[in-house]
């Protein structure tokens, strides 16, 4: 049973285990995004997310705590900088884990995981899109033609009824195709 085992030992030592997430961590804070199996992917994020909350307010003591967690002073400086600046009015959530099937040589599943406000695939319709304010609805295709009559008949100095019995007539015209001699 798994009562009360909060860590995955992931199948290592402690200082191996620490040295591995570390490293990924940096290659996570580097690279944007990598491809690792499930298990470490899921590590990977209970021990990046932390760091990255402490990243949101520059202070000595929290470059302090990420670099004692990263051991890379070039990885802390990009959290602090890029990281720390996309991610700044994000509550939780910095990144986001994809399955991406199973391994060629040992079927092991992997997971590509990615800081989420990197990704301009998924950003790309948020960042664009702007808050638009409820409009009416559109009017129907009849009241549009009618419209278009009016307006038509307006700038020809042309009564409305004559264009109206020319557009109706028009209407009839296009439904009826006039048949050729080789259509049975």
């Amino acid at each position: 049973m798994k009562h009360g085992k909060k860590v995955n030992h992931l199948g290592r030592k402690v200082a191996h285990r620490k040295s591995m997430l570390a490293n990924m961590a940096c290659s996570l804070i580097d690279h944007k995004r990598i491809n690792t199996t499930v298990a470490k992917a899921k590590a990977l994020k209970q021990f990046v997310e932390p760091i990255i909350t402490k990243s949101k307010s520059d202070t000595t003591h929290n470059r302090r705590l990420a670099f004692s967690a990263l051991r890379n002073k070039y990885a802390v400086s990009k959290l602090f900088r890029e990281v720390a600046q996309k991610v700044g009015d994000r509550p939780g959530g910095y990144t986001r884990v994809i399955k991406m099937g199973n391994r060629l040589g040992d079927n092991a599943s992997m997971a590509m995981i990615e800081l989420v406000d990197f990704n301009e695939v998924y950003n790309a319709d948020s960042a664009v899109s702007k808050k638009s304010t409820r409009r009416s609805r559109t009017l129907k295709k009849a009241d549009t033609t009618i419209d278009n009559i009016a307006s038509a008949a307006d700038t020809k100095n042309v009564s409305i009824e004559a264009t109206a019995k020319k557009a109706e007539k028009d209407d009839d015209t296009k439904g009826s195709e006039p048949k050729k001699e080789g259509d049975v």
